[in-house]
């Protein structure tokens, strides 16, 4: 159970900069939505997710062979594996900024962004920036200071916020008041331009923070360390690279595959709007993947069933947790929506696909200690790409027929497969008795209460449906408290 509070409470300071970081960036979407046309915003969905998977790549499955081999038995100093990964991300990034922005025409046409190859350098230098970045907090994390984590991060967070908001809604405000104090560096043409500017200036402000990770060490380079490295993380590139493929392939592949294509970037900015509705289940699952990791592996040191044990708690809770966050996304939708701009409302159907998509993705996170911790990281990449084999194939068949409603159900279909797939590869190499009966039963209540606060609900006026519903979130609290006999003074203190 010490293990299992450790975990909440480090979930619990990642997610101040996780959780609030996203709550706020979140914010940026009605800005966005309201501005931009449905177009433009889609060419934003189109870059960030060609980025995500960028990003995946700059680092290779480093991040977790830094975790692996910093606790290794066989090597005592992590300096040396800290110093090994920097170099290695250093110059695989200095070569992919030159590549890319040697081909930066072609590039900036397949992003949509032909007429503003701007728009594609800045992404480059900041996708490799970033992907350079996550080894120091990296770091941070094995060093346990999460505390100095999370204030990077929100720093990191407030500038990209305060320089949006200051190009996109104070800058046009002077130029219509004062366009003397403007005029002379802003343009109303760049547009979502300043979306991305806005983003690399916030990457270089981190980037100077962090330079105090970045010394008091000497910076070596162990070619064997590095190469075991590599035969460790290579399974996990594929793994990550088909893992945010999962995730962003559908919004690469739809202009191509959605049947009018004039309106392909559209439909795209109509999909990605309603996309960072469900948001809310993503950030609890980055902020409770920044704490478990290091915990699983610090977990792996000790022996009998207590190990085990912290496992299947941290699957419980989790799954408890996540359940809630979807009922409370989805029996006040009607409400969330409001964060995006009603032109966008047609694609609000995609929500509650999406998030229960998350869910079982988290679900799949959590089993994935098994291969980790036995070095069977292959599998992890069996498994993501069976996950990418079936979005692409629901993808092509579904987008031309009903157009984002595929990429949706392609996700779930895509997180299903793979959760499934691991629970019974797990089951057999590393069994671990996870409570699933229990949790079957929570998951069922959990569609009945959907059920009562949503469909039963249809048409019923907003303030009564709300304090129903919110009854009905008691109720499912109030369930939890009692079956797993959680003492409610113990409850307050965590």
């Amino acid at each position: 159970m010490a293990g299992i509070k450790s975990l909440a409470r480090d979930t619990a300071v990642y997610g101040l900069s996780s959780i609030v970081g996203r709550f706020l960036n979140w914010c940026l979407v009605p800005l966005y939505t309201i501005t931009f046309s449905q177009a433009q915003y889609g060419v934003v969905t189109l870059v960030y997710s060609v980025v995500a998977v960028a990003l995946l790549v700059l680092t290779y499955g480093m991040e977790t062979g830094f975790f692996r081999f910093a606790n290794h038995e066989r090597w005592h100093d992590p300096m040396e594996v800290y110093s090994t990964v920097l170099i290695s991300v250093a110059a695989s990034g200095a070569v992919f900024i030159v590549g890319a922005l040697a081909a930066l025409g072609p590039v900036s046409a397949w992003l949509q962004c032909a007429d503003h190859p701007s728009f594609a350098a800045m992404m480059i230098v900041c996708v490799a920036l970033d992907a350079f970045l996550g080894l120091p907090f990296c770091y941070l994390r094995y060093r346990g200071r999460a505390v100095r984590f999370a204030m990077l991060r929100l720093v990191n967070i407030g500038v990209n916020i305060g320089l949006n908001l200051f190009f996109i809604l104070l800058c046009p405000w002077l130029m219509r008041v004062a366009p003397a104090t403007v005029d002379w560096f802003y343009d109303p043409g760049f547009g979502i331009g300043y979306i991305f500017l806005s983003n690399l200036v916030a990457t270089l402000v981190n980037f100077v923070m962090m330079i105090p990770e970045l010394r008091g060490f000497r910076w070596r380079f162990n070619g064997r360390l590095w190469r075991e490295m590599l035969v460790y993380s290579a399974p996990l590139l594929v793994l990550g690279v088909a893992g945010i493929m999962n995730q962003t392939i559908d919004k690469i592949l739809f202009p191509h595959l959605v049947a009018d294509k004039a309106d392909a970037m559209a439909q795209l900015g109509i999909y990605g709007a309603n996309y960072k509705i469900a948001i809310v289940m993503v950030m609890f699952i980055q902020a409770f993947r920044f704490a478990y990791e290091p915990f699983i592996f610090a977990r792996s040191k000790e022996q009998g069933e207590a190990r085990t044990a912290a496992y299947s708690d941290a699957m419980k809770y989790f799954v408890l947790f996540a359940l809630l966050i979807f009922l409370g996304v989805m029996f006040y939708l009607d409400i969330l929506r409001y964060f995006i701009s009603p032109r966008y409302f047609s694609g609000l159907k995609v929500v509650p696909v999406v998030m229960l998509a998350e869910l079982c993705f988290g679900v799949f996170f959590n089993l994935s200690l098994w291969y980790k911790l036995t070095d069977r990281t292959m599998w992890g990449a069996w498994f993501s790409l069976l996950g990418l084999a079936v979005t692409v194939t629901l993808n092509v068949a579904l987008v031309p027929r009903i157009g984002y409603m595929g990429c949706a159900y392609a996700a779930l279909a895509s997180y299903a497969v793979m959760m499934v797939a691991s629970y019974i590869a797990g089951r057999r190499y590393y069994p671990i008795s996870y409570p699933t009966g229990r949790i079957l039963a929570y998951c069922a209540a959990a569609a009945v209460l959907y059920f009562l606060g949503v469909d039963c609900l249809a048409g019923v006026p907003q303030p009564v449906a709300g304090i129903v519903r919110a009854v009905l979130l008691i109720a499912y609290v109030g369930a939890i408290v009692r079956y797993e006999k959680i003492p409610l003074p113990g409850l307050r203190r965590r």
